[in-house]
């Protein structure tokens, strides 16, 4: 995973819905979120961009730092 910074949403609770994020030098929007869920002390997102990247994002509070990594699709 690398480290990403990512524009959100925040409601009652930070990161509650991530809008975009730059990766790797590229600023990314995010168009959907396909699945979002909780672990102690994390947030992640497998989200997909415009451009139809898949990525999971993750936030980690103690470290208060967003990481990112791409899921590739398996060829058939």
């Amino acid at each position: 995973m690398e480290e990403v910074q990512v524009n959100c949403y925040s409601g009652h609770i930070y990161a509650d819905h991530p809008h975009s994020l730059c990766w790797q030098g590229i600023e990314y929007k995010v168009q959907r979120v396909e699945r979002a869920w909780q672990e102690p002390g994390e947030r992640h997102f497998l989200i997909r961009t415009e451009d139809d990247k898949l990525l999971e994002i993750a936030y980690y509070e103690k470290e208060d730092q967003w990481l990112a990594i791409e899921l590739v699709r398996g060829i058939k």
